[in-house]
């Protein structure tokens, strides 16, 4: 029997590939020992127990930006929390650590590394956080999701996915699909969506020219957000959301994708084979234009950044693409070379290999 401990948290793109990961262990040696170390005010708190996981608790210490009073107790709460850690890893005589980066990740890399437990590093994004550029300094093994990130001894290992997205298979799943969104399952579909707030350009973008795609013979299933101006014109090939409740059969039925290039978007449908256009976030370090670079390197996605998308670029660039059989099934290849399914499994095939070498 194993014991593992998985640390990450903070947002969906820690927790996501944390909870894939410790699902796949679970489901491979239901006799090993899973836990989750996570702190109180991430969204693991929520969604680690709702999957049935133990989750354990570190304090979080946030990183200092500036030199001020919570600079200044930086080092004794630091220390505090490699202690908290320290003191699980025993208890629970934890055999391997992976690690997923956010709050809860830095006090575990170094707790494992003082009481010689390996440990396993796992980047989501093609920009590393800080905490796993520091423990991938010393981690016996270290994955990342993307071609090209910069991570000490990283290795490629692909994304870990959703059960639902490893195992759809979206070409028996079309006509369930088209039934869901009420369209018509003989007909392309192009999937436009921006996140569960929505993606105001985008939605701004769509208005001005669904119906340039719409007389390109395509249908529109568009995930506007919770938080959506736009109004719906309540066009039957066009079917506008608030939210998708229902993903796997989103991606079903979709045969060209617009969206953000979040690292669990680009890995989940590069993974699926779908070729996508990716407007990046515009706000932040840059990570999401990143993130979709090695799709658009192997020739599966286009990139229109999100001052450009504009009704106009839809209607110069967007529209001819739909009409281009042959591009968009060169893309969809593309994208299945470049994605996997097995981001879990190649992970955990890094712990095994740590643990081996212990």
């Amino acid at each position: 029997m194993t014991r593992y401990l998985l640390a990450g948290g903070g947002t969906a793109g820690h927790v996501n590939p944390l909870l894939a990961v410790a699902d796949a262990l679970r489901a491979r040696h239901p006799e090993d020992e899973v836990y989750v170390l996570g702190t109180r005010e991430g969204l693991e708190a929520r969604l680690v127990p709702e999957r049935g996981h133990e989750l354990l608790f570190v304090d979080k210490v946030p990183f200092p930006r500036r030199p001020d009073a919570a600079a200044a107790r930086f080092p004794f709460r630091l220390r505090h929390a490699v202690a908290q850690v320290r003191a699980i890893l025993r208890e629970r005589d934890i055999d391997v650590l992976i690690g997923f980066g956010g709050y809860a990740a830095a006090p575990a890399y170094l707790a494992a590394w003082r009481e010689k437990i390996p440990f396993v590093v796992h980047e989501a994004n093609a920009k590393p956080g800080l905490a796993n550029i520091l423990g991938a300094r010393a981690a016996t093994a270290t994955g990342v999701a993307f071609e090209g990130t910069k991570l000490r001894g990283s290795e490629v290992v692909g994304m870990p996915l959703r059960r639902e997205i490893v195992d759809l298979d979206a070409p028996a799943r079309r006509d369930e699909a088209a039934a869901f969104f009420d369209l018509d399952p003989q007909r392309p579909v192009l999937l436009v969506f921006g996140g569960s707030l929505g993606a105001r350009r985008i939605n701004e973008a769509l208005a001005g020219a669904w119906r340039d795609i719409v007389d390109a013979g395509w249908q529109i299933v568009h995930a506007v957000g919770e938080k959506n101006t736009i109004a719906d014109p309540e066009h039957p090939d066009y079917r506008v959301v608030a939210y998708l409740d229902r993903m796997d059969l989103a991606f079903a039925l979709a045969d060209l994708i617009v969206a953000r290039s979040g690292a669990a978007t680009v890995s989940e449908i590069s993974a699926l084979g779908i070729p996508a256009v990716y407007i990046p976030y515009a706000v932040g370090n840059g990570e999401q234009a990143l993130n979709a670079a090695s799709a658009v390197a192997a020739g599966a996605a286009l990139v229109i950044s999100d001052a450009d998308f504009t009704p106009e670029r839809i209607r110069g660039e967007l529209v001819p693409l739909l009409k281009d059989d042959p591009q968009r099934e060169r893309m969809r290849v593309a994208a299945s070379a470049v994605g996997t399914r097995r981001g879990a499994e190649n992970v955990i095939a890094l712990a095994d290999r740590a643990q081996s070498a212990r």
